[in-house]
Protein backbone atom coordinates (compact mmCIF):
# COMPACT_ATOMS: atom_id res chain seq x y z
CA UNK A 1 0.00 0.00 0.00
CA UNK A 2 1.33 3.45 -0.92
CA UNK A 3 2.22 5.71 1.99
CA UNK A 4 0.49 9.03 2.57
CA UNK A 5 3.43 10.84 0.98
CA UNK A 6 3.50 8.71 -2.15
CA UNK A 7 -0.28 8.96 -2.41
CA UNK A 8 0.09 12.72 -2.12
CA UNK A 9 2.65 12.59 -4.92
CA UNK A 10 0.17 10.80 -7.17
CA UNK A 11 -2.47 13.43 -6.42
CA UNK A 12 -0.04 16.29 -7.12
CA UNK A 13 1.04 14.58 -10.34
CA UNK A 14 -2.57 14.20 -11.48
CA UNK A 15 -3.28 17.90 -10.88
CA UNK A 16 -0.07 18.83 -12.69
CA UNK A 17 -0.93 16.72 -15.75
CA UNK A 18 -4.48 18.06 -15.85
CA UNK A 19 -3.17 21.60 -15.57
CA UNK A 20 -0.83 21.05 -18.50
CA UNK A 21 -3.45 19.46 -20.76
CA UNK A 22 -6.10 22.09 -20.03
CA UNK A 23 -3.74 25.07 -20.07
CA UNK A 24 -4.33 25.92 -16.41
CA UNK A 25 -0.89 27.16 -15.40
CA UNK A 26 -2.04 27.96 -11.86
CA UNK A 27 -2.71 24.27 -11.26
CA UNK A 28 0.83 23.46 -12.31
CA UNK A 29 2.34 26.19 -10.16
CA UNK A 30 0.35 24.91 -7.18
CA UNK A 31 0.99 21.18 -7.60
CA UNK A 32 4.18 20.54 -9.54
CA UNK A 33 6.61 21.99 -6.94
CA UNK A 34 5.10 19.57 -4.38
CA UNK A 35 5.80 16.38 -6.30
CA UNK A 36 9.46 15.74 -5.51
CA UNK A 37 9.28 17.03 -1.90
CA UNK A 38 6.52 14.47 -1.25
CA UNK A 39 8.74 11.68 -2.54
CA UNK A 40 11.62 13.13 -0.53
CA UNK A 41 9.52 13.03 2.65
CA UNK A 42 9.06 9.28 2.17
CA UNK A 43 12.82 8.86 1.64
CA UNK A 44 13.63 10.94 4.72
CA UNK A 45 11.43 8.87 7.02
CA UNK A 46 12.61 5.43 5.89
CA UNK A 47 14.89 4.10 8.68
CA UNK A 48 16.35 1.30 6.56
CA UNK A 49 18.21 3.48 4.07
CA UNK A 50 21.96 3.89 4.50
CA UNK A 51 22.91 7.48 5.33
CA UNK A 52 24.85 8.03 2.10
CA UNK A 53 22.09 6.53 -0.03
CA UNK A 54 19.54 8.75 1.69
CA UNK A 55 21.64 11.85 1.00
CA UNK A 56 22.04 10.91 -2.66
CA UNK A 57 18.31 10.37 -3.07
CA UNK A 58 17.40 13.58 -1.28
CA UNK A 59 19.97 15.56 -3.25
CA UNK A 60 18.67 14.12 -6.51
CA UNK A 61 15.08 14.98 -5.61
CA UNK A 62 16.09 18.50 -4.59
CA UNK A 63 17.72 19.02 -7.99
CA UNK A 64 14.61 17.62 -9.66
CA UNK A 65 12.44 20.09 -7.74
CA UNK A 66 14.43 22.99 -9.17
CA UNK A 67 14.10 21.49 -12.64
CA UNK A 68 10.36 21.00 -12.18
CA UNK A 69 9.82 24.66 -11.36
CA UNK A 70 11.96 25.82 -14.27
CA UNK A 71 10.08 23.61 -16.73
CA UNK A 72 6.62 24.80 -15.78
CA UNK A 73 7.17 27.05 -18.81
CA UNK A 74 8.70 24.51 -21.23
CA UNK A 75 8.53 26.88 -24.20
CA UNK A 76 11.20 29.23 -22.82
CA UNK A 77 14.54 27.92 -24.10
CA UNK A 78 16.51 29.55 -21.29
CA UNK A 79 14.38 27.81 -18.69
CA UNK A 80 14.60 24.57 -20.68
CA UNK A 81 18.41 24.69 -20.63
CA UNK A 82 18.54 25.62 -16.94
CA UNK A 83 16.08 22.83 -16.16
CA UNK A 84 18.21 20.34 -18.07
CA UNK A 85 21.19 21.36 -15.93
CA UNK A 86 19.21 20.65 -12.77
CA UNK A 87 18.09 17.29 -14.06
CA UNK A 88 21.67 16.45 -15.05
CA UNK A 89 22.55 16.79 -11.35
CA UNK A 90 19.64 14.53 -10.50
CA UNK A 91 20.67 11.87 -13.03
CA UNK A 92 24.25 12.00 -11.72
CA UNK A 93 22.95 11.42 -8.20
CA UNK A 94 20.87 8.45 -9.30
CA UNK A 95 23.77 6.98 -11.28
CA UNK A 96 26.09 7.36 -8.29
CA UNK A 97 23.54 5.65 -6.05
CA UNK A 98 23.13 2.67 -8.37
CA UNK A 99 26.85 2.34 -8.91
CA UNK A 100 27.26 2.20 -5.13
CA UNK A 101 24.82 -0.70 -5.14
CA UNK A 102 26.85 -2.67 -7.67
CA UNK A 103 25.44 -1.59 -11.03
CA UNK A 104 27.93 -1.43 -13.90
CA UNK A 105 27.52 -0.54 -17.58
CA UNK A 106 27.03 -3.50 -19.91
CA UNK A 107 27.42 -3.37 -23.67
CA UNK A 108 24.11 -5.12 -24.36
CA UNK A 109 22.27 -2.62 -22.18
CA UNK A 110 24.19 0.45 -23.37
CA UNK A 111 24.09 -0.11 -27.14
CA UNK A 112 20.43 0.80 -27.84
CA UNK A 113 20.60 3.76 -25.48
CA UNK A 114 23.73 5.13 -27.13
CA UNK A 115 22.00 4.78 -30.49
CA UNK A 116 18.96 6.69 -29.25
CA UNK A 117 21.18 9.41 -27.77
CA UNK A 118 23.09 9.86 -31.02
CA UNK A 119 19.85 9.99 -33.00
CA UNK A 120 18.35 12.62 -30.70
CA UNK A 121 21.56 14.66 -30.84
CA UNK A 122 21.55 14.64 -34.64
CA UNK A 123 17.88 15.64 -34.76
CA UNK A 124 18.44 18.54 -32.38
CA UNK A 125 21.48 19.78 -34.29
CA UNK A 126 19.38 19.86 -37.44
CA UNK A 127 16.12 21.22 -36.05
CA UNK A 128 16.90 23.00 -32.75
CA UNK A 129 20.55 24.09 -32.82
CA UNK A 130 20.12 26.69 -30.06
CA UNK A 131 19.42 23.99 -27.46
CA UNK A 132 21.24 21.06 -29.07
CA UNK A 133 24.50 21.22 -27.12
CA UNK A 134 23.14 21.52 -23.56
CA UNK A 135 20.38 18.98 -24.15
CA UNK A 136 22.82 16.54 -25.73
CA UNK A 137 25.08 16.91 -22.69
CA UNK A 138 22.11 16.27 -20.43
CA UNK A 139 21.25 13.22 -22.54
CA UNK A 140 24.64 11.73 -21.69
CA UNK A 141 23.80 11.84 -17.97
CA UNK A 142 20.34 10.41 -18.64
CA UNK A 143 21.81 7.58 -20.70
CA UNK A 144 24.40 6.76 -18.06
CA UNK A 145 21.77 6.52 -15.34
CA UNK A 146 19.46 4.47 -17.57
CA UNK A 147 22.20 1.97 -18.39
CA UNK A 148 23.02 1.46 -14.71
CA UNK A 149 19.35 1.21 -13.72
CA UNK A 150 18.91 -1.74 -16.08
CA UNK A 151 21.94 -3.70 -14.90
CA UNK A 152 20.79 -7.19 -13.83
CA UNK A 153 23.08 -6.85 -10.80
CA UNK A 154 20.59 -4.43 -9.25
CA UNK A 155 17.77 -6.97 -9.37
CA UNK A 156 19.31 -10.45 -9.46
CA UNK A 157 15.94 -12.18 -9.26
CA UNK A 158 14.46 -10.39 -12.27
CA UNK A 159 14.43 -11.62 -15.83
CA UNK A 160 16.33 -9.34 -18.22
CA UNK A 161 15.02 -9.07 -21.77
CA UNK A 162 16.67 -6.88 -24.41
CA UNK A 163 18.64 -5.04 -21.75
CA UNK A 164 15.66 -4.32 -19.49
CA UNK A 165 14.89 -5.86 -16.11
CA UNK A 166 11.31 -7.14 -16.16
CA UNK A 167 9.42 -5.89 -13.09
CA UNK A 168 8.36 -8.33 -10.40
CA UNK A 169 7.56 -8.04 -6.70
CA UNK A 170 11.05 -6.69 -5.96
CA UNK A 171 11.03 -2.85 -6.17
CA UNK A 172 14.61 -2.97 -7.47
CA UNK A 173 13.39 -4.71 -10.61
CA UNK A 174 11.34 -1.61 -11.49
CA UNK A 175 14.27 0.79 -11.67
CA UNK A 176 14.95 -0.08 -15.30
CA UNK A 177 11.34 0.64 -16.28
CA UNK A 178 11.54 3.90 -14.34
CA UNK A 179 14.64 4.91 -16.27
CA UNK A 180 12.94 3.89 -19.53
CA UNK A 181 9.95 6.10 -18.71
CA UNK A 182 12.33 8.95 -17.96
CA UNK A 183 14.02 8.45 -21.32
CA UNK A 184 10.64 8.42 -23.05
CA UNK A 185 9.58 11.60 -21.26
CA UNK A 186 12.76 13.43 -22.21
CA UNK A 187 12.59 12.16 -25.77
CA UNK A 188 9.10 13.58 -26.03
CA UNK A 189 10.43 16.94 -24.81
CA UNK A 190 12.73 17.00 -27.83
CA UNK A 191 9.94 16.00 -30.21
CA UNK A 192 7.58 18.58 -28.70
CA UNK A 193 10.22 21.30 -29.00
CA UNK A 194 10.75 20.53 -32.69
CA UNK A 195 7.41 19.36 -34.07
CA UNK A 196 4.50 20.52 -31.89
CA UNK A 197 3.12 23.70 -33.42
CA UNK A 198 -0.52 24.11 -32.41
CA UNK A 199 -1.58 25.07 -28.90
CA UNK A 200 -3.54 21.83 -28.55
CA UNK A 201 -0.66 19.60 -29.63
CA UNK A 202 1.70 21.36 -27.24
CA UNK A 203 -0.70 20.99 -24.31
CA UNK A 204 -1.44 17.33 -24.98
CA UNK A 205 2.22 16.44 -25.53
CA UNK A 206 3.15 18.27 -22.33
CA UNK A 207 0.58 16.20 -20.46
CA UNK A 208 2.10 12.97 -21.78
CA UNK A 209 5.59 14.22 -20.90
CA UNK A 210 4.54 14.98 -17.34
CA UNK A 211 2.65 11.69 -16.91
CA UNK A 212 5.62 9.59 -18.01
CA UNK A 213 7.95 11.74 -15.89
CA UNK A 214 5.78 11.24 -12.81
CA UNK A 215 5.68 7.49 -13.39
CA UNK A 216 9.45 7.42 -13.72
CA UNK A 217 10.09 9.30 -10.50
CA UNK A 218 7.54 7.21 -8.60
CA UNK A 219 9.56 4.09 -9.44
CA UNK A 220 13.07 5.55 -9.22
CA UNK A 221 12.64 7.30 -5.87
CA UNK A 222 10.98 4.37 -4.12
CA UNK A 223 13.09 3.93 -0.97
CA UNK A 224 12.34 0.20 -0.94
CA UNK A 225 14.43 -0.13 -4.11
CA UNK A 226 17.49 1.30 -2.37
CA UNK A 227 17.61 -0.51 0.97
Amino acid sequence: MASVFRTGFLAAAAVTVCGAVTGRDRWQWAAKPLMMPLLAAEVARDPRLAATDRKLLLGSLAAATVGDVLLIDPDDDRRLIAGASSFALMQTGYATLWRRRGARPRAAVAAPRVGAWLGAAALMRAKAPTVALPLTAYGATLGTAAVLASDPELAPGAQNIAGLNIPNSDPRSRLGVGALLFTLSDGLIVLRRIFARSSRSRRVSEGVILATYAGAQYLLADPRAHR
